[in-house]
């Protein structure tokens, strides 16, 4: 029996006892990204407590959502094709809460796996296909996220990258880093948004960002 049983039959009944609790849908979003051993998963989730973690990860587990398999000597957890299946739920949820979003808050952070999810998510393939293959970087401490964006393709992935101070599609990231605008102006993109080098969230997201002086 799942750990909340809503007593209706029905297909969107039966994904909230699989996926509804709360955290579970977070830990499969990062999964998405790639396989991660216990101690990534509660890096990126700062706030789950270890008991809640290990309590999705069994539920999810047994679910079939995902599998511990064996990775150079250290356990992992992965998505299985049937977790992997809930990649454009993930994503739609992701666009349909932009929607709703306000300003960031003090203590709200950006983490590595969430933003390359939320690229996935904004990343807009028609308008990226009108411009020429580019690569930016963005930092979160000492992780560095490297992004390519090749016509309608967007690659996100970690390693070493090209840009030290922020990233964004389309001329408005490089005439800021060449200095030819100043960083409080508006910086327009249409493909992906703005962030500071440190992973700072400085946007609503919208076609036109501006960075913090």
């Amino acid at each position: 029996m799942a750990a909340r049983d809503y007593g209706q039959y029905s297909g969107i009944t039966h994904a909230m006892e699989l996926v509804g609790e709360r955290w579970a849908l977070l830990i499969v979003r990062d999964l998405l990204v790639g396989p991660r051993r216990y101690g990534e998963l509660a890096a990126g989730l700062p706030r789950i407590p270890s008991n809640i973690l290990a309590a999705r990860l069994k539920e999810l587990q047994a679910a079939g959502v995902i599998r511990r398999a064996p990775r150079s000597r250290v356990i992992v957890y992965e998505l299985t094709p049937y977790g992997r299946e809930l990649e454009p739920v993930i994503l739609a949820l992701g666009a349909w809460g932009f929607k709703a979003m306000g300003d960031p808050r003090e203590e709200q952070i950006i983490t590595p796996d969430s933003m390359t999810i939320d690229l996935r998510t904004t990343f807009r393939p028609d308008v990226a296909a009108t411009l020429p293959p580019t690569a930016y970087a963005a930092h979160f401490g000492s992780t560095e996220l490297l992004i390519r964006v090749d016509g309608p393709s967007l690659d996100v992935s970690r390693g070493d990258g090209l840009a030290d101070l922020a990233f964004a599609t389309g001329p408005g990231i490089r005439r800021l880093i060449s200095g030819e605008i100043a960083p409080d102006h508006a910086i327009e993109t249409g493909v992906i948004q703005v962030l500071s080098g440190q992973g700072k969230l400085l946007y609503r997201f919208a076609d036109t960002f501006h960075l913090a002086a």
